[in-house]
């Protein structure tokens, strides 16, 4: 496995671990009879994700995410494009936004239907490029794409840092106001995409 499939599959490794971070043990774990020889343990475990999880799950984030681009950039500088580079690095980036969406929609800190139409955005696209694939037509990223991704990306670090470190000079609800923007964003783009490969699902053999 050559260095930029590694990038992408540690992306996907720390999903997870991001998970332990951000989201505490549910009541039933805690309470188990099964787990009652560590329960002082798992109490301990689960006040230090309440009160300090989230802003180290949100570090993990925003590390991770800063990584998007790095693997492609050095497969295709040093011509490293494989086949599971292409499949490894959009799954990386989905799975990662996809949890830390799902996860801030179960903390109460996201809208639900946010999530939805950015999930929901992502399918939409995956299907088109799937079926582009089997016409031998490869979809590649634009730059609206990459501009929606970012914007995603600040919106969610807003959400998981409770928009520190505006909130110790303002009570304006940054993340709201990012996410707002990132779901038209999110909408636009799949619109774009739509709109330019619309040849693709009208194709008929």
């Amino acid at each position: 496995m050559n260095l930029p499939n590694k990038i992408s599959f540690t992306r996907i490794f720390i999903v997870p671990i991001f998970m332990l971070f951000i989201i505490p043990l549910p009541d039933w774990i805690l309470q188990s009879s099964v787990l009652s020889f560590m329960n002082e343990q798992l109490t301990a475990y689960n006040n230090f994700i309440i009160n300090y999880g989230r802003y180290i799950a949100a570090a993990i984030f925003i590390i991770a995410s800063c990584t998007d681009g790095i693997d492609g950039h050095i497969a295709r500088k040093r011509n490293l494009v494989t086949n599971l580079g292409k499949f490894l690095d959009p799954i990386a980036d989905k799975l990662l936004s996809t949890a830390a969406l799902i996860a801030l929609v179960q903390l109460g800190d996201v809208w639900g239907w946010s999530v939805m139409i950015i999930i929901g955005r992502e399918f939409l696209v995956t299907g088109l490029r799937l079926v582009a694939a089997g016409e031998g037509i490869v979809i590649a990223a634009s730059k609206l794409g990459k501009i929606k991704q970012v914007s995603q990306v600040i919106a969610i670090s807003a959400a998981l840092l409770n928009n520190f470190p505006l909130s110790l000079f303002t009570t304006f609800s940054f993340d709201k106001f990012a996410m707002f923007i990132a779901v038209i964003l999110t909408i636009y783009s799949g619109y774009d995409y739509i709109a330019k490969n619309l040849h693709v699902l009208k194709s008929e053999k």
